[in-house]
């Protein structure tokens, strides 16, 4: 066809949608049954062997709504892929993540900031980082911060727990969330030129939103742009409208690569710019709001040596500047900024792979890494952390000895040094004041050198299944905010106080895991144990403060809570299943199920504050000639295990519902080579929901019966 005939990919997205009406095009059987797999989703494993990065299309290969599992490695690893993201359109990643076994997320302000929360562990524990490198911003300093990453530009969303985490640092402890695109391109697509557009609508707060991104190359030069914009009105709740929950989110980035024989080499900048409101409490009645606003500069590279004792050497490099503005009605009565955080980041990492070494016992195979970073950190006004300096530089090592019979053994090791500078506080024993003297101040350094270590071993079993256990000794840094704390935090409504006497954190975990990527059964189930020395958390006193240390125990504003440290153990499963029962069409229909519980109980046999409910859930679906629909129940239980201060949670139903239709089109003709319409119901029984896990459960309530109308075309 002539160059002047073909239709470009945004002027066939109009003709694209009206295709719908149109004749079905089949997708053939076999690739209706497949299950998506480690290869598909070139997921960041944590065994050394690395995947070759795929194209953010293969990413969506996998029939729509099959669950994806990993089977090859030996951590537990949740993967949403592309096409999820682009049915859910989450708009922070504790939404994409919320109901994933074993995750929940901190919704303090659904839709704007809601972190996700791994196994009971949040904040400091859990990792959040993009193509490799920390998201950047002050989302673990409190619920109310927003993490500055928006899942819809995403290829893939992976939840690294386990042995895995070793990788990334001792601030990952808990597990990683880590966010995967094409912003640093990594391939040249093979038609010179791919992407994706999607847009939709909710009902439960006037939301709306788009999205696009777009790679392209060719003659070894790869470019990628993509954008995104979403703004929703304060949500509605089965009794109304919760108050003052509005928000706003755009951005996007352009990135470049030199791509070769050997390797690739490239660069990106992105923005994040964001406002929303914080919803429950005197937040609501102060009319706060936040502002947060990140660039981000990010490197990425990879070269495979001819010759040498290393297959591949990888590097990520990234920096980021970040700052929020927390505004809303001070004690004058005055609407303006009450508290403004700073956050200036930089973090690189190399890793190299060595060539294959043939043993007696296996072929052996590694990695070798090292990675640094530098962090400040400064709150003003009524900020409640003075200016923090945090270094950390770390080695790393992953092996796999590859015994035969479907038997692999895998260790990773990893060391740190840490460093902390600020200015400490001495606060008395009792939390309270002494009249007339005001607490020792001091500047001080802290330094740390954390060291992890695990064993596992994974073993493949008859009919597809996969066996793994796995065992780790992992330490933990404080972090600067917990050490060093001491001040309001208007938006959550607490008065922190840190702790600068605090030691390292220590885990010692088992795990084991059974899994099946393929054939008709589909199913990932993990049980682990972990037992903490020195478990740092955020205990409520139940005084109450006003906006400076002297007034704590005669204050009625803010909540006191300081960061202590006690001895706890953790334990949990998480079991995630779908069954192909009848085959319908060129597709299969099928029951689905999913269950998750975790226990965390401190020595004295209180419990560890803010855990999330059991959960358990499941439903039928049906996949076939490009539709698929689902019904879903997921049931949270009453949640009775709560700490001092804390106050019960009563039990919830969410039942979902989704219809969409996929077509596959001509590029040449539609400039779209597919299109998916659906329409997906959240909370269709319009429920009281309160998550457990969040501060601010008491105050409000998560959105109530919510229709989405979405829309996607890929090119």
């Amino acid at each position: 066809m002539p160059r002047s005939s073909r239709s470009s990919p945004l002027e066939g997205l109009a003709r694209a949608a009206l295709a719908l009406a149109g004749p079905v095009l089949l997708v053939t059987g076999a690739a209706a049954q497949q299950a998506v797999t480690l290869e598909e989703l070139s997921v960041t494993s944590p065994s050394p062997i690395l995947s070759v990065q795929a194209s953010p299309a293969s990413a969506s290969a996998g029939p729509t709504g099959v669950l994806p599992v990993v089977t090859s490695t030996v951590s537990p690893v949740t993967v949403v892929t592309q096409e999820q993201i682009a049915r859910d359109q989450p708009r922070t990643l504790g939404d994409a993540l919320f109901d994933r076994p074993g995750i929940s997320a901190s919704t303090y302000a659904p839709g704007a900031a809601s972190r996700p929360i791994i196994r009971g562990l949040d904040n400091a524990r859990v990792r959040i980082q993009e193509n490799g490198i920390s998201a950047g911003g002050v989302s673990e300093l409190g619920e109310d911060h927003a993490v500055p990453v928006n899942p819809l530009v995403s290829d893939r969303i992976e939840v690294i727990r386990g042995p895995a985490t070793l990788r990334y640092g001792s601030g990952a402890i808990g597990g990683v969330v880590s966010a995967e695109n094409n912003r640093v391109p990594s391939f040249i697509p093979d038609r010179g030129v791919q992407g994706q557009v999607t847009t939709g609508f909710t009902s439960v707060d006037n939301g709306r939103l788009g999205a696009a991104s777009v790679d392209a190359g060719g003659d070894g030069v790869a470019v990628h742009a993509d954008g995104f914009t979403s703004a929703t009105d304060s949500y509605a709740i089965p009794s109304g409208i919760q108050r003052n929950s509005a928000t706003a989110s755009q951005g996007g980035s352009v990135g470049i690569s030199a791509i070769g024989d050997r390797g690739f080499l490239g660069l990106s900048y992105s923005r994040y710019d964001a406002q929303y409101q914080i919803p429950g409490g005197e937040a609501a009645q102060s009319r706060t709001r936040l502002t947060p606003h990140q660039d981000q500069l990010l490197a990425r590279g990879a070269y495979r040596p001819l010759e040498g004792p290393f297959e591949v050497i990888r590097f990520w490099g990234g920096g980021s500047v970040y700052r929020h503005d927390e505004i809303g009605i001070g004690a004058d009565g005055i609407d303006g900024i009450q508290a403004i955080f700073k956050n200036r980041e930089v973090e690189a990492r190399i890793e190299a792979q060595h060539v294959p070494v043939f043993t007696a016992l296996g072929t052996l195979t590694g990695a070798i890494g090292f990675q640094t970073g530098r962090r400040v950190l400064n709150t003003q006004l009524e900020g409640f952390l003075p200016r923090t300096e945090s270094r950390a530089d770390a080695a790393y090592l992953f092996e796999e000895l590859a015994v035969g019979n479907g038997l692999r053994l895998q260790a990773a090791g990893r060391i740190e040094g840490d460093r902390l500078n600020s200015i400490a506080t001495q606060v008395p024993r009792d939390d309270l004041p002494v009249p007339g003297e005001d607490p020792l101040r001091y500047p001080l350094t802290r330094r740390f050198a954390p060291k992890s270590l695990s064993l596992g071993a994974l073993q493949d079993l008859p009919y597809g299944f996969v066996a793994s256990l796995n065992g780790s000794y992992v330490e933990r840094a404080p972090t600067g905010y917990e050490l060093f704390s001491l001040g309001p935090h208007d938006a959550t409504a607490t008065f922190e106080i840190g702790n600068p006497s605090l030691r390292l954190e220590r885990a010692r975990t088992a795990e084991v895991s059974l899994r099946r990527a393929e054939g008709p059964l589909r199913l990932d189930a993990t049980g682990y144990y972990t037992r903490y020395t020195g478990f740092i958390y955020k205990r409520e006193t139940g005084l109450r403060c006003d906006d400076d240390f002297a007034s704590c125990g005669s204050g009625d504003e803010l909540r006191q809570i300081v960061y202590a440290q006690r001895n706890a153990t953790f334990y949990g499963a998480e079991i995630g299943a779908q069954l192909d029962l009848l085959p319908v069409g060129d597709g299969w229909a099928g029951l689905e199920a999913q269950y998750d519980f975790v226990r965390a109980q401190f020595d004295d046999g209180s419990y560890v504050p803010r855990i999330p409910p059991h959960r358990l859930g499941g439903g039928l679906f049906v996949r076939a000639e490009g539709w698929f629909a689902r019904v879903n129940l997921l049931h949270a239980f009453d949640q009775v295990e709560v700490a001092p201060l804390e106050t019960p949670t009563r039990g919830w139903n969410d039942l979902r519902a989704e219809v969409s239709y996929t077509k596959p089109l001509d590029p040449l003709v539609y400039g779209a080579s597919a299109v998916t319409l659906g329409l997906q119901g959240r909370n269709l029984l319009d429920a009281d929901i309160r998550n457990s896990a969040s501060f601010k459960k008491d105050e409000i309530l998560l959105p109530g019966r919510n229709v989405r109308l979405f829309l996607t075309a890929r090119f």
